[in-house]
């Protein structure tokens, strides 16, 4: 679990870092809009409950681990859909989002590999 924890600190570090600099750039509406004030929040959010799962889930909670395991899969496809939709987002933030792709990617394939599963069925 510890590399799911560092993954997930990298995620809740980036995603504290880019809602300040939405509150910083937020006079300049051509870099932020209401789409990138709410997912900017939305990322915060559930950067925190994944991390929060994840402690749960390292002290032995197979819910913890579950809703770790949903959440984690749940914000990489959204994340996906982002950056993939043309318009809503500026390029600034589908280049923050991929990176938080990457480092859910890597939590989303710890998880659901078979030695952590096996821990959290046996």
């Amino acid at each position: 679990m510890r590399s799911v924890q560092l993954l997930l600190a990298g995620y809740l570090a980036i995603s504290v870092l880019t809602l300040a600099a939405v509150i910083a750039l937020r006079h300049q509406a051509t870099l932020v809009n209401d789409a990138v004030w709410v997912r900017g929040t939305i990322v915060v959010a559930s950067a925190l409950l994944t991390v929060l799962f994840a402690r749960s889930a390292a002290r032995g909670s197979r819910k913890g681990f579950l809703r770790l395991r949903i959440v984690s899969a749940v914000m990489l496809v959204a994340i996906v859909v982002i950056i993939a939709v043309p318009g809503t987002f500026p390029l600034w933030m589908k280049g923050e989002q991929a990176i938080c792709g990457l480092l859910l990617l890597g939590v989303a394939l710890l998880v659901n590999g078979k030695h952590l599963r096996s821990v959290f069925t046996g």
